[in-house]
């Protein structure tokens, strides 16, 4: 099962005698372990362990949150990270982490030079100086609810562009969604990356939802938004996209794909459901 631990330390001092001795001993026991940190504290640590730079792991969270779970999946796991202490994605990282893990053989510490208020809502456990306790402030994945999730969306900019589709009409909005990136002056790896975000969604409208749909672009010259609205109304999953599929399940796809592939998915419910993919229009540097 699952322990997920939030660590506080001050110091290289700290981090080795917090994290080196549990580390020697995730090791002796067989565990896979990896360390999530700077090359330099890697280079500290001194042992033989699975590394990733936290500037690369760190840089999206449902990406991590997919990495994360494709490492402790069905093995025996240690792992060690400093995830951002700022933004909406990242608390919501930390707290679904305890959803998506919860059925793995995984101890996870996750370092905090402070401990923010969220990180107590997120982690069920904390080590204290009288050792570990559990976190009488967490809050389940299902039941976190943080500020953006209900604040009203902005409302679109500039030239905006609306059309309607049908489950035979997926393929005429996929042109209409490249088309629209394209002349926006999306680079071109991330119109592929959004045309199959929108499809997915949409497809989703037309196989569970109402049958059919309409979906908004605009630009603000930074990147585009697709706003997806779908008449069947909410979602019932409290947890939409977060969750990885079961291997052998045909659906929960849709989403999941969709939070890893775009910027930021925001979702309403409602009379009508709405989703709202932004893609950059360019790679990050």
């Amino acid at each position: 099962m699952l322990t997920h631990i939030a660590v506080p330390y001050e110091s290289d001092e700290g981090f080795l005698r917090l994290v080196r001795p549990r580390v020697e001993q995730a090791l002796h026991d067989g565990r896979h372990a990896l360390v999530i940190t700077s090359p330099r504290r890697l280079e500290l640590l001194g042992l033989p362990v699975d590394s990733a730079p936290s500037g690369e792991w760190y840089r999206h969270p449902q990406r991590a949150l997919a990495a994360l779970h494709e490492y402790a999946s069905g093995r025996r796991t240690m792992v060690v990270g400093e995830p951002p202490v700022e933004g909406e994605g990242w608390i919501r990282y930390e707290s679904v982490i305890n959803a998506a893990l919860s059925e793995q053989d995984c101890t996870i510490l996750c370092l905090y030079a402070a401990l923010p208020e969220h990180v107590l809502l997120t982690h069920p456990a904390e080590l204290a100086a009288d050792g570990l306790r559990p976190s009488s402030r967490y809050v389940h994945p299902a039941e976190l609810v943080l500020a953006g999730d209900r604040a009203p969306l902005a409302e679109p900019v500039g030239e905006v562009r609306a059309t309607a589709f049908t489950a035979p009409e997926l393929a005429r909005l996929r042109r209409v969604v490249a088309d629209y990136a394209r002349a926006a002056g999306m680079e071109r790896g991330l119109i592929s990356s959004l045309v199959l975000s929108v499809s997915e969604v949409a497809a989703n409208s037309v196989e569970h939802g109402a049958g059919h749909g309409t979906i908004t672009m605009w630009t603000n010259g930074r990147e585009v938004v697709c706003e997806i609205c779908d008449p069947g109304g909410a979602l019932t999953d409290p947890l939409p996209g977060y969750l990885p599929p079961e291997p052998e399940s045909q659906r929960g796809y849709g989403l999941w794909i969709s939070r890893q592939l775009c910027d930021l998915v925001q979702i309403r419910g409602g009379e009508v459901l709405r989703i709202r993919l932004h893609m950059r229009l360019r790679q990050s540097a």
